[in-house]
């Protein structure tokens, strides 16, 4: 039986794909390396064992509080040690961020082998500065692979959740022939994006289209459209058989977004978040217009009636659309998680 730690926090972006691997290892003892008040509260505890430190990352220029944030990596790399030992650990598994920084070095430290899963377009820092530690560095986007060691890398796409590569049921009353725009800003919503949508969806609507609107709960004006065809909720559970359904999907561009819209064929129209680290979200966007696939604007520079109209012209060009979804799909690596799981085997073995 392998015993892995997974090290793996904070947003979707970072949580699911890891959790589309540990759902490959069935066979496998898994603990899973947090920090407190994060999403992994709510989506790792009742599966898997947690375990959290304290760590964060370097932001801004040095200075004592430089020094503080290395006394925590130390601390934190310690307890990682101490977890690898305790729980005869054999590998790690990280999706980066700056989790990934004490899971690295404690695995380097204890000798045993670590897979770096990067899903980017544009490499974290982390990723940057530690990939030469790692055994094996995968990553999501094809570009990201220039930023890192080349006889270590290797193109996997991102893993996405089980549920997403069989056909799931819809649970909104939509009917069949009617076109669905589903507006997602990420795990924690994009008030940015909303309130675009908003001021257009009214338009769309017109149109006969349906929307479900997934808003996050940061949003103060989340009740302000009403509409029999509108649909706005934070959080949605069943997000395979929602792009699975969708006609078009209009949001952010984080990469696990991406890899869900490759996968379902569901073409885009994407905003990416203007303050992302190293404007990643941007060239993270960029693959699906270069694949022909989605459609790029600056939160900072789109008007209302470039979206509204955007989305209209769309809307009355399904050959368009069909075009988008098929090329969305060439971007799509079905068994990401399965070779993730098979790398993680390989480097385990006897």
């Amino acid at each position: 039986m392998m015993h892995l730690l997974i090290a793996a926090s904070g947003t979707g972006g970072h949580i699911f794909p890891a959790l589309a691997v540990a759902q490959q290892l069935t066979e496998g003892e898994i603990h899973w390396l947090g920090v407190p008040d994060r999403l992994e509260q709510v989506l790792i505890r009742p599966h898997y064992p947690l375990h959290t430190i304290t760590v964060s990352g370097f932001q801004g220029r040095p200075g004592l509080h430089s020094l503080k944030i290395l006394q925590r990596l130390i601390f934190a790399t310690r307890r990682v040690r101490q977890l690898i030992q305790e729980h005869r650990i054999e590998a790690v598994f990280t999706t980066g961020g700056y989790i990934a920084a004490p899971a690295i070095l404690a695995a380097r430290w204890a000798g045993i082998p670590v897979v770096l899963h990067e899903s980017n377009a544009i490499p974290g820092k982390v990723t940057r500065l530690l990939a030469r530690l790692c055994t094996q560095v995968a990553v999501g986007l094809p570009d990201a692979a220039q930023y890192l060691p080349r006889r270590k890398t290797r193109w996997t796409s991102t893993p996405v959740r089980e549920n997403f590569l069989t056909p799931q049921p819809l649970d909104f009353p939509i009917p069949e022939d009617a076109p669905l725009l589903v507006i997602v800003g990420g795990s924690q919503g994009a008030v940015g994006v909303n309130q675009l949508v908003r001021a257009c969806a009214p338009a769309w609507l017109a149109t006969g289209a349906y929307l479900v609107h997934l808003t996050g709960d940061r949003d103060p004006d989340v009740d302000r459209l009403t509409h029999p065809h509108y649909f706005p909720l934070p959080f949605c559970e069943n997000m395979a058989g929602l792009m699975q359904r969708a006609t078009l999907a209009i949001g952010r561009s984080g990469a696990g977004t991406l890899t869900e819209l490759a996968i379902t064929h569901t073409p885009a129209v994407l905003i990416p978040y203007p303050f992302a680290a190293e404007d990643h979200q941007y060239y993270n966007a960029m693959a699906m217009v270069n694949a022909g696939a989605g459609i790029v604007f600056r939160q900072e520079d789109l008007a209302i009636a470039t979206l509204e109209t955007t989305v209209l012209d769309l809307l009355k060009d399904p050959q368009k659309l069909a075009t988008m979804a098929q090329q969305a799909g060439t971007l799509a690596v079905p068994d990401s998680a399965a070779q993730l799981a098979q790398m993680l085997r390989d480097l385990t073995r006897p």
